[in-house]
Formats: C-alpha cells, sequence, structure tokens
C-alpha cells in the first residue's frame, strides 16, 4: 500500500498557478474578448435551460454533489479513514486540501468584484470567481487521482482519469448551465485546484521515506570452491 501521493512535476502547479493570474488579470479587467465569449457561451445554455426545464431540475440535484457541505463531509471522512488505517500522509495531504480549497475561493469571492449572470436558473447573490463547486470537484478528482494512481495497474489508471474528467468537467459544465457562474469563472476553479492541489501533494512528499518493497528469497549462495572447505597445506593430520 503506497504511503505517498503519486509524484508530479513541480511544473504543474507552477504553470496552473501562472495561468490562474493571467485569467484573474483578465476577468478584473474587463477584457473585451473574454467578456464577450462568456456571454456568447451563456446565452446558448439560457436558451437550451429556458427550453428544457426538467433538465435545469436535474442539472440542481447534479450540482450539488460538490456544494461545500458535501465537499467538506467527504473530505472529513476521507481523512479519518485514512488516518484510522494508520495512513498518516495521505490523511493530511486529504485534510489540507479539504480545507485549502475552500479557503481560498471564499477568500477571492470575498475581496474580488465578478458579478455572476443575470437572472440565472439558481438564485446566488454573491461573487463568482472562480466557482467553487468547479474547484471542489477538480480537486476531490485530482487527490483521489495522486493517491490511488500508484497502486493501479494500467486499466484502473485509464479508468480513474476517465472518471475524474467526468467529475470535474461535469460539475463545471453544470455552473454554467445554470448560469450560476461565467465560464470563465469554471475555467478558474480548474485552474485553482490544479495549482493548490499537486503542490500540496508535492510538500508531503518531500522529506518522505522510500517505499520499502518485500524481499523475495533468492537462492542459497554457495560457498566459493577456493574459499570452503580447503585446508591449507600441511594442516591435515599426519600418522604419528
Amino acid at each position: 500500500m503506497s504511503l505517498v501521493p503519486a509524484r508530479i512535476s513541480p511544473l504543474v502547479p507552477a504553470a496552473s498557478a501562472a495561468a490562474f493570474l493571467a485569467l484573474l488579470c483578465l476577468v478584473l479587467g474587463d477584457w473585451g474578448p473574454l467578456h464577450r465569449a462568456d456571454e456568447a457561451l451563456s446565452a446558448q445554455f439560457r436558451a437550451y435551460g429556458t427550453a428544457s426545464p426538467r433538465a435545469v431540475a436535474a442539472i440542481r440535484v447534479v450540482t450539488d454533489l460538490m456544494g461545500t457541505v458535501a465537499y467538506l463531509t467527504v473530505g472529513l471522512a476521507a481523512t479519518v479513514l485514512l488516518a484510522a488505517g494508520g495512513r498518516r500522509r495521505p490523511a493530511g495531504l486529504t485534510a489540507a486540501v479539504t480545507a485549502a480549497v475552500p479557503v481560498l475561493w471564499t477568500v477571492m469571492h470575498g475581496v474580488l468584484h465578478r458579478p455572476r449572470p443575470a437572472d440565472g436558473f439558481v438564485d446566488i447573490d454573491s461573487n463568482g470567481f472562480p466557482s467553487g463547486h468547479t474547484a471542489h470537484a477538480a480537486a476531490a478528482a485530482l487527490l483521489a487521482g495522486l493517491l490511488l494512481w500508484p497502486r493501479l495497474g494500467r486499466p484502473g489508471r485509464a479508468l480513474l482519469v476517465a472518471l475524474g474528467a467526468l467529475l470535474a468537467v461535469g460539475i463545471g459544465l453544470t455552473r454554467v448551465a445554470l448560469l450560476a457562474h461565467w465560464p470563465s469563472d469554471v475555467l478558474g476553479g480548474w485552474l485553482l485546484s490544479l495549482a493548490v492541489v499537486p503542490a500540496l501533494a508535492l510538500a508531503f512528499r518531500r522529506g518522505a521515506p522510500p517505499r520499502v518493497s518485500d524481499p523475495t528469497p533468492g537462492p542459497r549462495s554457495r560457498p566459493a570452491p577456493d574459499c570452503a572447505g580447503r585446508a591449507s597445506p600441511g594442516s591435515g593430520s599426519r600418522a604419528s
């Protein structure tokens, strides 16, 4: 059983943090092309939701899977289970991710001024950048991937990537479909988790003892013929 998260390049959190900061600057500067793209995509989802109220009702149920209460509850339960099983390093990483991601986007919601789309299918009166639901989903998918990757074979890893992408992308799309966020808010949620979770994983890997595999007993070595049982000249018994 792996005691540390999977290896990951430091370039991943660094590049994600740089991309997040660049997107943040464009959002705060109300960059024209980004604003127009947000409005165009949101208009398409508005038209679909207006024509499909049942779909909107189903999407509301799905999106709640990564609400703050659900995310914190699952993260706390996973932390307790890992700690009870003696896996202190994964438990610590799980606790750190569970706490850090919602704290960061909550602080940004309190500091930044980014109104959500008007007249959405959900009633939320707060700033919108980045999307908290999306950040939760991406963080959960990344954390599961980092912890389970060393224990899985190739088919299991492929399934893990597919399920993780489905969760992160699917929850992000629900936020846009409900007009709870602009598409750039959702992109910000993905980038936030891509910066935070791998960075925390690297911190928890640092100083970790190397994994020790179970030794496989091999054939008994035979003594070298020049060293075993050869009597030195004149050491044998002589008849008196």
